[in-house]
């Protein structure tokens, strides 16, 4: 059974896989074929595309202030598998940009293509507890911001939904109706892998726990994701009397979760989408 250590390592690896897949991906088969990246990366293009500077520093400039804010709402291990998927996925921009390479098809094969190869590296990245969009951190901050001033739970899908309306638009306006109705399909596609391998992760995440030490997690939860839980007694058929509880947390959360449930040995939990919460 692998350790903490190598399960981390593997981790930083896929994201840079994931990173690599997605720039080639954005660079060799979207690009050359008249569409673009959704989130950040679609606006770093549309900047490139606009202003003739190099799509590499682009990317940079439009994730660091993301990444940034990253740190303060998601914590140090975030923004650092953040940092390393970003800086891989910008490198792998500008290494592929300088590879003459041309996908001879149809442009609605090539985008359907690519959007799922793109879909394919991002899902490797968001399993992996990583991320090189800065849309899904803004989604997840507004979220948290919403939660904690309400005290109830938000799922991403809306402010994701919003954000990349507003891309679409610009490509329409700036640039041309094929480029965004080409990246309108990229971003169906590369959704619809993505939703697969990483069970919608934009939708509210119902974490149940089996444990001993309802008091200890629950205090642990409130410190550092400062969310709440439903504390039920229950009874194991081996184990004898314990506790159930019951939290709601965003994808990025599930990272923290898992480190916490881990801290106190003899607990173990499952985790479900949840699409709707009802008041």
């Amino acid at each position: 059974m692998m350790n903490k250590r190598n399960i981390e390592i593997i981790s930083y690896i896929l994201i840079i896989l994931g990173a690599i897949l997605a720039s080639f991906s954005v660079a060799l088969i979207l690009l050359p074929n008249d569409a673009i990246d959704y989130g950040t990366a679609g606006v770093a293009i549309i900047i490139s595309k606009k202003t003739g500077l190099p799509l590499a520093p682009c990317v940079i400039a439009v994730f660091v202030p993301f990444i940034i804010l990253g740190y303060f709402v998601l914590g140090s291990r975030f923004t650092i598998k953040a940092t390393i998927g970003s800086i891989a996925y910008t490198l792998g921009i500008k290494f592929f940009e300088g590879i003459p390479f041309e996908l001879n098809t149809e442009h609605f094969l090539a985008v359907a293509f690519g959007g799922a190869l793109l879909g394919a590296g991002l899902s490797l990245i968001l399993r992996s507890g990583g991320c090189i969009d800065g849309s899904e951190i803004l989604a997840n901050i507004v979220v948290k911001r919403l939660s904690d001033k309400t005290g109830q739970n938000y799922s991403m899908t809306p402010v994701l939904l919003l954000f990349n309306a507003v891309v679409y638009i610009t490509v329409f306006i700036t640039i041309d109706a094929t480029t965004a109705l080409l990246s309108l399909l990229v971003y169906v596609v590369a959704t619809a892998v993505i939703d697969h391998y990483t069970d919608h992760f934009e939708s509210i995440k119902q974490v149940t726990i089996i444990t001993k030490d309802a008091e200890g997690i629950s205090k642990d939860i409130k410190l550092r994701l400062n969310k709440t839980c439903t504390i039920m007694d229950s009874r194991g058929a081996i184990a004898g009397d314990n506790y159930t509880l019951i939290c709601y947390i965003s994808y990025f959360e599930l990272p923290i979760m898992k480190d916490i449930i881990s801290f106190h040995t003899g607990s173990f939990s499952t985790v479900s989408t949840i699409d709707e919460i009802l008041r």
